[in-house]
């Protein structure tokens, strides 16, 4: 009824899942070693207590309001050039010089450009 139609093979055994040779057992491994680091304050931030914005990983108890520390909610902030407001004084930061530069101390972005045009001299009137 069932007839040999070659030599006797042995079955190969398989590698183990978790062999350090597997890419399965690489990336567990690679995971395992990076530790993230809180945006605020450098530390260690472990799964229970992560929190991304921004794809900036904080505490919980670091994500806070940069002008009044107020701690942040995902749904409570707003956020210009990596920095995390909450959003009333976002708001007041933005309307005391009406612009989101100078608002939050940094140049405003037309004056970047009057900088370059003079030092080519392309200045027009």
């Amino acid at each position: 009824m069932f007839q040999a139609t070659g030599p006797a093979r042995s079955p190969k055994p398989l590698p183990h899942p978790l062999s350090l040779c597997s890419p399965l057992a690489q990336s567990f491994s690679l995971k395992a070693q990076v530790k993230e680091m809180c945006t605020a304050c450098q530390k260690t931030v472990y799964p229970m207590e992560r929190l991304v914005a921004d794809k900036f990983v904080f505490h919980n108890a670091c994500f806070c309001c940069k002008h009044c520390h107020t701690k942040l909610s995902l749904g409570s902030y707003a956020a210009l050039h990596g920095e995390f407001y909450c959003k009333p004084h976002f708001q007041q930061l933005f309307k005391s010089k009406g612009n989101y530069d100078e608002g939050f101390g940094r140049k405003q972005h037309k004056e970047l450009w009057v900088h370059k045009e003079v030092e080519s001299g392309t200045k027009s009137a």
